[in-house]
């Protein structure tokens, strides 16, 4: 008989739907629930598949070219009298907001991550999440980069970049481990006034980098490259204060 929670809880784990508390108490029954590890893995190859997957068909130029015939003899065949300029008028406007309606759809469609990112996003704001809980924000708290930094060594196959911001209004608090995608990752904790970052370092794997930028659950998220290394940060502070924090990483 399957575990309870494969059908209670499972799916909202998958589709990040539990809240902090509800993710961190689903991850420890995981460890000890082989049942539920098996079903959380067939349903994480499923959504992989399907993402990859060319699930469409594009339109033969045929269909295109029957429906702009179809339409520009629909046009011709309208025999404007010398009272209808206002209808014509009336046309064009509406030809204008829908021609801008299309550029704005394709402009927003094009801002969006990827799916893949998005399951990244996912991932590292619930992580985010659960930082935030009593006792789990560090595992080193320092506001001294040359502590933080020497923390992460033997515990990570790489070498974090660690710096302070304090003189520009982001302390660094401290640091710790986390986990995405079954991967280890460094995450940096800083300050921006009364509010928590939380910064994930990770070597970039080729071809899957962290890039992109989005909300989620209520917080922001923003993801860039540098030398060799990717950076996502999470908050509730203001985009514009998370842009700033990326300014400051990528300098010099």
């Amino acid at each position: 008989m399957p575990c309870e929670h494969s059908q209670l809880e499972l799916h909202g784990y998958l589709d990040g739907e539990l809240d902090a508390m509800g993710a961190a108490n689903f991850e420890k029954h995981l460890a000890d629930c082989p049942d539920c590890k098996r079903v959380l893995a067939a349903e994480e190859s499923l959504r992989a598949a399907l993402q990859k997957a060319a699930l469409y068909e594009r339109a033969p130029a045929s269909l295109r070219q029957n429906l702009l015939g179809a339409a520009h003899e629909k046009v011709t065949s309208i025999r404007p009298s010398p009272a209808s300029g206002f209808s014509w008028q009336w046309l064009a406007a509406a030809a204008v907001l829908l021609l801008s309606f299309a550029l704005g759809w394709r402009q927003w469609q094009h801002s969006q991550p990827p799916p893949s990112m998005q399951l990244v996003a996912s991932s590292l704001v619930d992580a985010h999440l659960r930082s935030l809980q009593p006792g789990h924000l560090t595992d080193v708290e320092s506001t001294d980069q040359h502590t933080v930094k020497p923390w992460f060594d033997g515990r990570l196959d790489f070498a974090p970049p660690v710096r302070d911001f304090s003189s520009d209004g982001y302390p660094l608090l401290g640091g710790r481990l986390d986990v995405v995608e079954g991967r280890t990752v460094a995450a940096l904790v800083y300050g921006r006034r009364k509010h928590i970052i939380n910064v994930f370092v990770e070597k970039t794997p080729s071809g899957d980098a962290w890039n992109g930028f989005g909300s989620m659950q209520g917080y922001h998220w923003l993801a860039w490259q540098k030398d060799g290394f990717s950076f996502f940060a999470v908050s509730d502070v203001s985009a514009p204060d998370l842009n700033q924090l990326e300014q400051l990483v990528v300098s010099p």
